[in-house]
Parts: structure tokens; sequence; C-alpha cells
């Protein structure tokens, strides 16, 4: 990045930034590279578009900040949003900065470090945003047209399957058979809310001394939509077997560490939000694992065409194949 312009830019349009000391490149962030600016007065978080050819409607660190400036006078916890530019010129890319979030991000949602009743209230407190943030009516802070409107689960099924296909490299039948297989199940949607998209663990950022968070981040998927998408992919983590890193909790003994069944965050959801239930949530956690393909293998293309963000990318590319093998195995059960 050219310091000297993107200086320029953060004082004029980010108050009292001054001089830029360091700037550092985040791990990860295979989609939107994601860059701490540390300055004489205070720290940012800078979010921008990838290197490279794009595919159609992904990388929208636009829409990420009209939503965060949106939320951040709300209860939703969310990082403070300074400035949006969309002058290319001054990094090669649309970005964004917004403040620099400290405390703790728990990368293992069997949370090792943590004591079991610290568990509970860890996962409490994430039910509990989430639920926040299902509470705020979009049109009460001008997020009306945020998601277009109709079945949600329509729209992302036809959008991750036209992802997919405009990212394709190979010829994988477990992908093949959920395209034609999910369309044939869409659940009845009967509430419309902010969803998040990605909500998990890692995902967000807690007080360093207490299970309060401090903010949500990575929006890139955030739409209007059926609440029960962000529910049901925050759930599907006691789902899925539990790993060195990650937010799985499949195969570990959720009582003797504190932290709440599957059971019991389902009944917390459900009583914070005003639910008499959830449905069967198979379709569902099928549902996202084919989005996880779709985005997985987006990752791939660029490898191909040599533009990923992450040295963790090819590695993550490997994954489609099993990831599809794991939402057939949900389809066999729903």
């Amino acid at each position: 990045m050219d310091e000297d312009r993107l200086t320029a830019w953060m004082g004029e349009h980010v108050a009292g930034s001054g001089p830029i000391r360091s700037i550092v490149k985040f791990p990860g962030g295979q989609s939107n590279p994601t860059y701490r600016i540390d300055t004489d007065s205070r720290k940012y978080v800078l979010r921008r578009k990838p290197f490279g050819p794009l595919l159609p409607s992904a990388h929208a660190v636009e829409r990420e900040f009209r939503l965060i400036s949106a939320l951040y006078p709300t209860d939703v916890p969310v990082a403070r949003p300074y400035a949006l530019c969309e002058d290319e010129n001054v990094i090669g890319s649309t970005f964004y900065v917004m403040e620099m979030v400290e405390g703790r991000t728990f990368w293992n949602g069997a949370l090792p470090d943590c004591a079991p009743a610290e568990r509970t209230a860890i996962y409490r407190a994430m039910v509990d945003a989430l639920a926040q943030l299902h509470a705020v009516e979009p049109e009460a802070v001008g997020l009306g047209d945020y998601g277009a409107p109709g079945n949600y689960f329509e729209r992302q099924v036809r959008r991750w399957t036209r992802q997919y296909r405009a990212s394709q490299t190979d010829d994988i039948p477990e992908v093949e058979r959920l395209i034609e297989w999910l369309p044939k199940g869409l659940p009845v949607q009967d509430r419309v809310s902010i969803i998040h998209g990605d909500y998990r663990i890692d995902n967000l950022i807690y007080a360093p001394d207490r299970p309060e968070i401090l903010a949500m981040l990575d929006w890139e998927l955030s739409t209007l939509g059926d609440p029960l998408a962000d529910f049901a992919y925050l759930a599907m983590n006691w789902a899925m077997p539990q790993g060195e890193r990650g937010a799985q909790l499949g195969g570990l003994d959720l009582p003797a560490l504190g932290i709440p069944t599957l059971e019991e965050i389902t009944d917390l959801y459900c009583e914070k939000t005003g639910r008499s239930g959830v449905p069967d949530l198979n379709w569902y956690f099928a549902y996202n694992l084919f989005r996880l393909v779709g985005i997985v293998q987006g990752i791939r293309k660029r490898i191909i065409d040599g533009n990923a963000s992450s040295a963790e990318a090819e590695r993550t590319a490997a994954r489609v194949v099993p990831l599809a093998q794991q939402a057939g195995a949900f389809a066999q059960q729903a």
C-alpha cells in the first residue's frame, strides 16, 4: 500500500488520525484482506477488496461499511466505522476504515483456556448477541433495502450455485447432486431480519476480562433474510466434529466443559426471540456446507488465477470435496 496516499486520505476523512506508523496484514482473511493501521494517536482496521479480477457481487466492502454504520448506534456490538473510500487510486481498491477493537478472540470453540462457568457465559453471550441482531428492525436503521424480497434460501441456493459455476474448475459429482437436491426442500420463511451470514465464535471479539461481546466481525455475507439461517449456521458447530482449531464441538463432553448443549442454546435462542421452537436443521446444515463449497471453490479459482489473499488458501481449497461429502450426509438425514 502507498502509505503517503493512505495517510493523506485518512487525514482528510478520519478525524485525528495522524501519520501512519505501521501497516500489518492480519493472518488469514481468505476473502477481504484486512490490515491493522497504527498511528501516533490510535489503532485502526482497514478492510479492502482483494487484488485481481473478482466474481460479480463478491467482496462488497461497501455493503459491510453501510451495515456497521447502521448498526453502530444500536445495541448490536460492532466496531465504530470511520470512513469508506471508493477511489481506487488511493490503495488500488475500495476499502473502509473502522476502529481497532481490542479484546479476546477464541479460535477454538472448546475454549481450552477458560473455566467451565466462563464457557457457559461466553456461549450464552453469543446467543444473546445473535438475538439482539435479529431483533433490529431493518427499516428503522435504514436497511429496508439491504436484501432482495422473497424466500431467502431460494435466493441463496441460486446465488451460491451461480457463484460455484462462475469459479468451477472440476466436475464434482457430490456438488452436482446438492445443486439438484437443495431447491426441492426449501424451508418456509416466516420472519425477515438482518442476518450476519457467518456467525461463529471466532468472528466475535470478547472483552479481555469478562464474557461480553465487544464486536461482531466479518459482515461480508450479511443481508436481509431468514434469521434461522444464522441460527442454523451457529448450531452446525454442535453437529460437526471438533478439531484443533475452529468452532466445531461435535464429540466433546459438553456438560463437563460447561458448554451448553445444542438443545440448551436452541431453548435460549427461542426464549430470546419469542419462538416456540425450530424445525429439523439437517436441510439447513446441508445448505450451509454447500455455501461453504461455493466460498472455498472461489478461493480455489483465485489460487489458479494467482490472486488468493492468504498463504493458507491452497490448504483451504482442498476442502471442496470433503465439504460436499459432509453436506451430502446431512442431505441424507434430511
